[in-house]
């Protein structure tokens, strides 16, 4: 089902698309953040991505919970963007040797994950609300707040170490 599907013909369908979306963007990241962990050199932002990496398990629990108080089937749709960031995110720590501007790398590819998810939490929080599911909205909003408050510490770690030890 593609964005202009004719199977999204109301707002409603348009927020069971997007949760469908963020839902396959959670468990992608899921996926993908053992891998950033790894290659984290730097022990404050490994064990920020360790703890993100548990908030993330509970997003996915969180948007389950969504569709199932919204009355409808928690699955997946494919996510070009997330999947695009993700790879970026891949091969731009994969060609990056100096471990200072690795991390650097990898706190970047991290906020452009960030940013994606609270853009899209953001717009499923106004949807829900419109749409009389303020319980819905509620929900999402634990997760933005999570998302919000990570994007914070990378920036600040980056702003105060990283970014000064990679240069």
């Amino acid at each position: 089902m593609g964005f202009f599907s004719k199977d999204i013909q109301t707002l409603d369908d348009l927020f069971v698309h997007t949760l469908r979306d963020i839902y396959y963007a959670e468990k992608q990241i899921v996926e993908a953040l053992p891998k950033m962990i790894e290659k984290a050199t730097a022990p404050d932002l490994k064990a920020g991505f360790e703890k993100h990496l548990e908030e993330t398990e509970g997003h996915v629990a969180r948007v389950e919970k969504v569709f199932d108080m919204h009355g409808v089937e928690a699955k997946e749709v494919d996510c070009p963007a997330i999947d695009g960031i993700l790879e970026e995110a891949d091969e731009v720590s994969g060609e990056v040797e100096d471990k200072q501007v690795l991390d650097a790398a990898l706190i970047a590819s991290a906020q452009a994950v960030e940013h994606y998810e609270i853009t899209r939490y953001g717009t499923l929080i106004a949807w829900a609300k419109q749409l009389g599911r303020e319980d819905c909205a509620s929900v999402l909003a634990q997760n933005l707040k999570e998302e919000e408050a990570t994007d914070k510490k990378l920036s600040a770690l980056a702003e105060t170490r990283v970014n000064r030890e990679a240069a």
